[in-house]
């Protein structure tokens, strides 16, 4: 006998696959990787994109970085990092109806500029690395750069891992497919 599946139980378990995959990036997180090679950036991306109700989707990565800095470590830039992905959740948000490799190309290279200039401007603002002048702030930038390359490398690596992956899911197992919109009448 073979069971219709509702309409819920496969938003259930389109759910499931997407903190399954959030779970894993991050865990990922905390495992060795080159500087700022990390999955946090598509994490959030993909969070914004697929997770339906928006409290979750800019809850769970804030979660996901605290976990991670109980291992790694508390810094004085956290409100900063986890600000910028925030921003990331919302760029997520974006793609979220409008899912396009297009799309998803031009959320990522967003989250990672956006990232890149939320934290050095952190940096330079709450650190005492640079002067506290125009020169200082180019500096910092100027500095940040080589970290820049490797985030948007981690999150184009990891976006395509993550966005790609779950395609594919969509794609060989059925019940993972988006539901067909309730006809109106």
């Amino acid at each position: 006998m073979n069971a219709e599946i509702s309409p819920k139980e496969t938003l259930l378990y389109r759910l499931l696959l997407a903190f399954a995959i959030i779970i894993i990036a991050a865990a990922l997180r905390i495992a060795p990787h080159p500087w700022n090679f990390t999955p946090v950036g598509a994490m959030a991306l993909f969070s914004g994109a697929f997770l339906r109700d928006r409290r979750l989707a800019f809850a769970f990565p804030p979660l996901a970085l605290f976990v991670g800095d109980v291992f790694i470590g508390f810094h004085k830039l956290m409100p900063v990092v986890y600000a910028s992905f925030l921003l990331s959740v919302l760029i997520g948000r974006w793609v979220h109806n409008h899912r396009s490799l297009a799309r998803i190309s031009a959320a990522t290279l967003l989250g990672a500029i956006q990232f890149f200039l939320v934290t050095n401007f952190g940096v330079w603002w709450l650190l005492n690395s640079f002067p506290k002048t125009a020169a200082g702030l180019a500096a910092c930038y100027l500095s940040g750069l080589p970290f820049f390359w490797n985030t948007l490398a981690g999150d184009a690596f990891y976006a395509a891992l993550f966005f790609g992956g779950f395609a594919l899911a969509e794609r060989f197992v059925p019940i993972l497919r988006e539901p067909a919109p309730a006809a109106i009448g």
